[in-house]
């Protein structure tokens, strides 16, 4: 679950309001209330006074002017999300439990069937999951590495060792991907405000964003295995190995790192990961 609405926002006319229009509860004025509260969300709104009163009088009129907003035409995926939530208050004056609640149901087999990054819970309230955060916050570090100039091979590299493990998923690249993952993040803390040193351990003593000793002690503690363990960033030391990297390891570390990337840079906006924008 890692998309957002407004990606699909052009197929909700045929999976939600076509249907929800179809409710023996649904009344004639249905999307004169709704495109009201759509035309809120829209960088760029009709006047309330003038063009919007005209169109919402019209419940033609206004039916067409709904299925005509495209997604290009909204402020963003919060603003979407604010007026989906508010077209339930909708349904709820003007057809009852009846039809909020089908609204209701339609969402959730929406949701389910994009693999949307939401949660939706009753009465109405759209939620991030944690797959879509995470999504989130990977889509977001591309992002913000794809400006960079020294950061996106770094990237890349990561991410084709990644790929190469669909036909090879032996320790040594299993280590690659370590390794490549360390160097990006890496690079990305050296560019933190502050930061005036190039090696992660140091790093992690500079950014000055922890909010626990712990927690920079865990990310640390990261850095020291995949410098420590043969193979992945040095020759490392035999003795200090208990077993062979496996993709238990591949799994568990990338995420770990990933985990405090929002840590090394401030090119990453939390409350966006959580959000959208």
């Amino acid at each position: 679950m890692r998309g957002e609405i407004i990606g699909v926002w052009s197929e909700t006319w045929r999976e939600i309001w076509s249907k929800l229009a179809k409710h023996p509860d649904a009344p004639e004025d249905l999307f004169c209330e709704l495109f009201r509260e759509l035309n809120a969300a829209c960088s760029a709104p009709l006047d309330p006074a003038t063009e919007l009163a005209d169109t919402v009088d019209n419940p033609d009129q206004a039916r067409t002017a709904f299925r005509r907003t495209r997604a290009s035409a909204l402020m963003g995926e919060i603003a979407l999300l604010e007026f989906m939530e508010r077209a339930h208050g909708v349904m709820v004056d003007l057809g009852g439990d009846p039809l909020a609640n089908r609204y209701f149901v339609l969402i959730e087999a929406f949701l389910n069937k994009y693999s949307l990054r939401y949660d939706l819970r009753r009465p109405f309230s759209l939620n991030p999951t944690l797959p879509g955060v995470f999504a989130r916050l990977m889509r977001d570090l591309k992002d913000a590495t794809a400006q960079d100039a020294a950061l996106h091979p770094l990237m890349t590299e990561f991410e084709d060792a990644i790929r190469d493990l669909r036909a090879d998923r032996s320790a040594g690249r299993i280590k690659t991907c370590i390794q490549k993952q360390v160097n990006l993040q890496e690079a990305i803390g050296q560019r933190c405000p502050g930061v005036t040193t190039n090696t992660l351990g140091q790093i992690c003593e500079q950014v000055g964003t922890w909010p626990h000793n712990k927690v920079k002690d865990a990310m640390k503690c990261l850095y020291g295995f995949a410098s420590d363990y043969p193979g992945i960033r040095h020759g490392g030391n035999a003795n200090n190995s208990i077993r062979e990297i496996e993709m238990r390891d591949l799994v568990g570390i990338t995420v770990l790192l990933a985990g405090f990337a929002p840590y090394l840079t401030n090119l990453i906006n939390s409350d966006n990961v959580y959000r959208g924008t």
